[in-house]
């Protein structure tokens, strides 16, 4: 059987919030980031969030939600290196499901269905949603030495621009694909259609 990681990116700065983003409470009480780690996890089983070494609080809380936290030092410098320290942090696998921390909102089955795309033998898999490419993004093992040469904000960008035919994209209804929170605007849209799905 097919061993998928799953890697949330915690480690970002959040400066257009202005708040640490990440511990901010949905309207349900969750916080954004043990949000997207709960949906994470439960379509890959082994999943590691990668956090800056001094966010100790949201560290706590990820780890009670099971997932291994890897804190990269540089992780200032930008997303690439914080995707590095998570496939490193790895292991031997047969490929990784990329998630961000501020993108709380995708469901489960979206997740399922990157993991089983790599595993179903896709090099790179990703949702698309209303025409638009979203998040997460699967990779499979071959891409391994590209990812932990990342460094700096490209992330992985690079790889999908470079190899865009190898892309398998899967179609969508679930819009939060496309959502993530960056800033207190963002939040509070994400409040207010949580609370009008619930009333409905």
């Amino acid at each position: 059987m097919a061993r998928i990681v799953g890697l949330l990116l915690a480690a970002g700065q959040g400066r257009r919030f202005g708040a640490d983003k990440l511990m901010q409470a949905l309207a349900n009480g969750t916080p954004v980031a043990v949000a997207a780690a709960r949906a994470l996890k439960a379509a890959c089983a082994d999943s590691i969030a990668v956090l800056r070494p001094e966010q100790d609080a949201l560290a706590v809380l990820l780890e009670a939600e099971g997932l291994t936290v890897v804190r990269c030092a540089v992780a200032h410098s930008g997303m690439g290196h914080s995707l590095a320290a998570g496939v490193a942090a790895g292991g031997d696998t047969d490929g990784w499901v990329v998630a961000l921390a501020d993108m709380p909102c995708i469901g489960v089955p979206t997740l399922r269905r990157v993991a089983e795309a790599i595993a179903g033998g896709a090099a790179l898999a990703a949702p698309v949603h209303a025409g638009r490419r979203g998040h997460p993004v699967g990779f499979a093992a071959r891409w391994k030495d590209a990812l932990l040469a990342l460094e700096g904000d490209e992330g992985a960008r690079a790889i999908l621009r470079q190899h865009a035919a190898l892309l398998q994209t899967l179609q969508t209804d679930d819009p939060g694909v496309l959502q993530d929170v960056d800033t207190p605007a963002d939040l509070a849209a994400l409040r207010l259609r949580s609370s009008s799905v619930g009333a409905a």
